[in-house]
């Protein structure tokens, strides 16, 4: 993603890999299943740093760490920035307590890829982050995490104007739960929410997802949850709050 805030131009989780150029998760498909919506070029021009959530590499891949600047600041989850600069970076910054950066807060939360002790020891720490500006909608980008109490907590504590959730319901070896969020966990994020947009994203590119956006939106709709509180963007489609 893309995110322009507060006149600045900041690109979360790259992955810019070739559409079926790395492995099949599921036996299905080479991934990503889709090639990028719009020339790498156009996506890194501007950007003046980047956020990674963590370090799987559907959201930090070698494509995009080859591809931007060595100087950009980066910022991650405490523990990721040794790997960072490992790859060459210069400039990254743990997300200890919240950051500032240009005028923007970028505060650091916790996430769950998973449910249950195994399979988060084996999908390792992930982060969400909420970002905040003068003048700005406050934004909670929850990353790769399924619903429960600490999200939930973050919306009453942080009361977000935007909620971005990746919610394609992947779903990992045979493990029975969900190791980011469903149709159903989505539907919850917006019930805890009423009063924010959210934007369910990280869809249909990888061939361990199981909710389509067609799927997420009947679902949605047979909740009475408005096409205007949950918005489903297609790649490279251009929101503006």
């Amino acid at each position: 993603m893309r995110l322009e805030y507060a006149g600045h131009i900041i690109l979360l989780d790259p992955f810019f890999a070739p559409k079926h150029s790395r492995p099949s998760f599921t036996g299905k498909s080479p991934n990503p299943l889709v090639d990028l919506p719009i020339p790498e070029a156009d996506i890194i021009k501007g950007v003046e740093c980047v956020v990674v959530s963590h370090l799987h590499a559907d959201h930090f891949d070698d494509t995009a760490q080859q591809a931007l600047s060595k100087n950009l600041p980066i910022f991650c989850q405490p523990g990721d920035e040794s790997t960072i600069e490992s790859k060459g970076f210069t400039d990254v910054h743990p997300i200890t307590d919240p950051v500032s950066w240009q005028e923007i807060s970028i505060t650091c939360v916790e996430g769950h890829h998973g449910v249950g002790d195994e399979v988060l020891q084996l999908m390792g720490k992930v982060s969400g982050v909420v970002f905040r500006a003068e003048g700005e909608p406050s934004i909670y980008w929850t990353g790769d995490t399924v619903w429960y109490e600490a999200v939930r907590q973050v919306i009453e504590d942080e009361q977000p104007d935007i909620i971005i959730t990746h919610s394609s319901g992947a779903m990992w070896a045979d493990f029975p739960d969900p190791i980011v969020m469903d149709a159903a966990q989505t539907i919850a994020t917006c019930k805890a929410a009423p009063d924010s947009k959210v934007i369910a994203v990280h869809m249909e590119s990888l061939d361990h997802g199981t909710i389509t956006r067609a799927d997420l939106r009947a679902a949605a709709s047979k909740a009475g949850i408005e096409v205007i509180q949950l918005i489903i963007p297609g790649d490279g489609e251009l929101l503006t709050f």
